[in-house]
């Protein structure tokens, strides 16, 4: 997986299309995909902390101009979905950015990718992977996920009903 958020979107691109074009087909000939990612998580991974005031939501033009210009099969990005644990208040994610950007790869034949899902809720997961209509059931059902698991833990730390 090449890993160029380091840079501009223009040289992110020409890095990632060198290291696409060097890996992509010993890559293909063992069914394997390469994956880019665009965007930043929050949390914890490979011992590296990214604090919540340096991620960074993936842009819908960026990602257009990323996937038109690059030869990726699978696209990782940023919806405020964290590396590691979730903070308190749970996630917080974008699902309309999720919409937009699932279309956006669909149509181009690329993968969508979302890491941090390590910290979700089983019954979020759940909602989230449950084949819905559109997405807007899909985020009714996460919602509804989310207010189960917030309902349980007050009442697991004794805060129900003392508002």
């Amino acid at each position: 997986m090449p890993d160029g958020l380091h840079l501009p979107l223009k040289d992110n691109i020409s890095y990632t299309n060198f290291i696409s074009c060097l890996v992509s087909c010993l890559a293909h000939s063992k069914d394997f995909l390469v994956e880019a990612k665009l965007g930043r998580l929050s949390g914890t991974e490979d011992d590296l902390t990214v604090e919540d005031y340096e991620a960074k939501l993936t842009d819908i033009n960026q990602a257009e101009e990323f996937v038109d210009e690059t030869v990726i099969d699978a696209l990782a990005v940023c919806i405020r979905n964290v590396h590691g644990k979730y903070p308190p208040s749970g996630p917080n994610l974008r699902l309309d950015l999720l919409k937009d950007l699932h279309a956006l790869c669909s149509k181009n034949g690329v993968y969508l990718v979302l890491h941090g899902a390590s910290g979700l809720s089983v019954e979020l997961i759940n909602s989230l992977k449950s084949p819905k209509k559109d997405l807007v059931h899909v985020m009714a059902a996460a919602k509804d996920a989310m207010k189960a698991f917030v309902a349980e833990k007050m009442h697991l730390f004794g805060s129900a009903g003392k508002a």
